[in-house]
């Protein structure tokens, strides 16, 4: 499975949110729609077939990607004498 880039998963989040949100608040055909569609889009990007599964996939693949960023940005301590 192709890592889907740490913006777009966080852009593909935040819709998911968002959908969610409005739809919760008022639920109407083109809310569920709109729902529908990030969830889609989310578990397709995660490589689930459930959104508490994508949730969690999403979570654990933006935990690995700041740990390869902190873990790239330390310079090791031979180098720092």
């Amino acid at each position: 499975m192709l890592l889907p880039a740490e913006k777009e998963l966080r852009g593909v989040l935040a819709r998911f949110a968002d959908a969610r949100f409005r739809h919760d608040l008022h639920p109407t055909g083109h809310s569920s729609r709109e729902l529908e569609d990030a969830s889609h889009t989310l578990c397709v990007m995660t490589g689930t077939q459930s959104v508490d599964q994508a949730l969690i996939a999403a979570d654990a693949l933006l935990e690995r990607l700041r740990a390869e960023r902190s873990a790239a940005t330390k310079v090791p301590q031979t180098l720092a004498a």
